[in-house]
């Protein structure tokens, strides 16, 4: 008996959230939300010394596990009905690989979503030029945005793990409303 009374209290205490996450995902297939999601498993943290953006081989990159990762989230999306976004991403080689591995379309890359992680004084200039990016971009279609755990920490509070998303609400308030927070499917 007590199980079942366990059981049932769990039931009706993920009720809320189910209801609240499939408000999250309507909010974004109308333009209403973004996702932004931190890239898939890439093994490590920050760059090698000396990495150049532009350069894949000298950055650290997706694993074959953050690959599958990746191809996951496309289907996530499909399956969700986020239909035809608009997918940007950071200029780092892993968010880059993060958006084409969904298989969703075309990817522009958004240097507003840059890491900041190898110069940290640059975080307030960085959040400024992302919230403006954010603000700009056109929401007739959904919008997807593959970015790096310090951008995503610093405009939501939120440190995301890999492959981690978050469904914000637009417009952006401050700090950034987090309408749900995805799992790495």
């Amino acid at each position: 008996m007590t199980r079942l009374i366990v059981l049932l209290l769990a039931v009706l205490l993920a009720l809320p959230a189910a209801a609240d996450q499939k408000s999250a995902w309507q909010a974004l297939r109308e333009g209403k939300a973004f996702l932004l999601l931190r890239h898939t498993t890439a093994p490590g943290t920050g760059d090698p010394e000396g990495f150049r953006l532009g350069d894949c081989s000298t950055q650290r990159n997706l694993s074959d596990r953050g690959r599958q990762e990746a191809r996951r989230w496309g289907k996530l999306l499909v399956r969700r009905k986020v239909e035809q976004p608009r997918l940007y991403t950071s200029s780092w080689c892993r968010a880059q690989d993060t958006a084409l591995e969904m298989g969703l379309g075309a990817v522009e890359t958004l240097p507003a979503l840059d890491s900041f992680f190898s110069d940290p004084d640059s975080q307030e200039a960085q959040m400024v030029e992302m919230r403006k990016a954010i603000e700009k971009v056109p929401k007739d279609r959904p919008v997807i945005m593959v970015s790096h755990q310090v951008n995503i920490k610093a405009l939501t509070g939120v440190s995301p793990r890999n492959g981690e998303g978050l469904i914000i609400a637009l417009p952006l308030g401050e700090p950034a409303k987090v309408l749900a927070r995805i799992r790495q499917p």
